[in-house]
């Protein structure tokens, strides 16, 4: 396999070539025929004089992919040379094709008389397969990035299906003419509730896909003012689920430098996971400690706890454990919004205890 350079065998290298002009033996290839393929015997080494060559490979699915296209004063076949072994990519002519040919055993007589040319031929084969490597790096983190967006939108998609479900059969139940009022009242409040589910999704793919590192607008916030208004607004809603939310004292006075909406979903995101995992109710408790450079805040539930099964998984994007609603992006979001305010996030759980869950944010001073 080879790479062509951005200047095809500049410098020094492209003038020691000159003597293979003068070496091996002329072939031409017409447009499209095959020059050698993939597992054919490593034979030698070849010199494009005019015309062009393409390098493929089967790649991922075993569907044939060029690597490479080699000009005219480049070369290819190089690996055979270097490895005695079969051909590991396919050459090809994509035009009219003039090439010079050297034997192995052609090579190594034209190098044992050229110590330098084999230096450069050496800095050339290096240049090269670091080339390839950056050029699968690239194309692995791509993939890596369609993966992630195909797999969300396979959530995405599936979990609107059901608040779209709903809201399809309330907007019919609320415009019949023989509906009551009661009943298109109560039909508004689920269209309502679905739409807000929805939204909610949205916003947690907004948060996902937040540039990491970014500048943050951070403001100087008393924590304690903050937190209880955050916490009464929490404890009303999640209190008609039958758990009961006890935010304990937060340290009076402490300023910590954060962006107060980014923080209140780290909140929202842990206590909502928390009220999941308890559907016969429970309890939610926070707690606080403080040292010189930063704030611990500890969310702990009386939960199950976590299964060690899925311990090590649980801030990786879309794992949601089994549940039956929701992206899988909430613990992934947490991780993402402490660090990028320069805290922590873990996890812990005790058995015959619920889950814990600590994160930290550094104080404003």
């Amino acid at each position: 396999m080879s790479v062509p350079s951005d200047n095809p065998l500049a410098g020094s290298l492209d003038g020691q070539l000159q003597a293979f002009a003068r070496a091996g033996s002329s072939r031409d290839f017409s447009a499209g025929q095959v020059i050698f393929s993939a597992g054919d015997p490593g034979d030698g080494f070849y010199l494009v004089e005019a015309g062009s060559v393409q390098i493929s490979a089967a790649v991922g699915d075993n569907e044939p992919r060029v690597l490479a296209t080699i000009g005219p004063g480049d070369f290819f076949g190089e690996m055979a040379v270097l490895d005695d072994a079969p051909r590991s990519a396919t050459a090809r002519a994509a035009a009219e094709t003039k090439v010079r040919f050297l034997s192995r055993e052609e090579l190594l007589q034209l190098l044992d008389l050229n110590p330098r040319l084999a230096l450069n031929l050496i800095r050339e084969f290096s240049r090269r397969m670091r080339a390839v490597n950056q050029k699968f790096v690239r194309e692995i983190i791509s993939a890596e990035r369609l993966a992630v967006v195909g797999q969300f939108a396979g959530t995405i998609v599936h979990d609107f299906k059901n608040p779209l479900t709903v809201i399809s059969l309330a907007a019919e139940l609320a415009c019949g003419q023989k509906t009551s009022p009661a009943a298109r009242d109560k039909a508004k409040l689920r269209i309502m509730r679905q739409v807000d589910s929805m939204t909610s999704m949205l916003d947690e793919l907004i948060e996902f896909t937040r540039p990491s590192g970014r500048q943050l607008a951070l403001a100087r916030t008393d924590f304690a003012l903050f937190l209880v208004a955050l916490m009464d607004e929490m404890a009303a809603e999640i209190s008609e689920r039958g758990v009961i939310l006890e935010p304990g004292t937060p340290p009076a006075g402490l300023d910590v430098r954060i962006e107060p909406k980014r923080i209140s979903r780290l909140f929202q995101n842990l206590i909502y996971n928390a009220v999941d995992e308890m559907p016969e109710g429970g309890k939610i408790l926070l707690h606080y400690a403080v040292t010189d450079t930063e704030l611990r805040v500890d969310v702990e539930d009386t939960g199950k706890g976590i299964s060690p099964a899925i311990a090590s998984q649980l801030f990786q994007p879309f794992a949601t454990h089994g549940k039956a609603h929701g992206t899988g992006l909430g613990l992934s979001i947490c991780k993402k919004i402490a660090e990028d305010h320069g805290g922590r996030i873990w996890a812990h759980s005790e058995p015959g205890r619920g889950a814990t869950f600590s994160f930290t944010l550094p104080l404003g001073r």
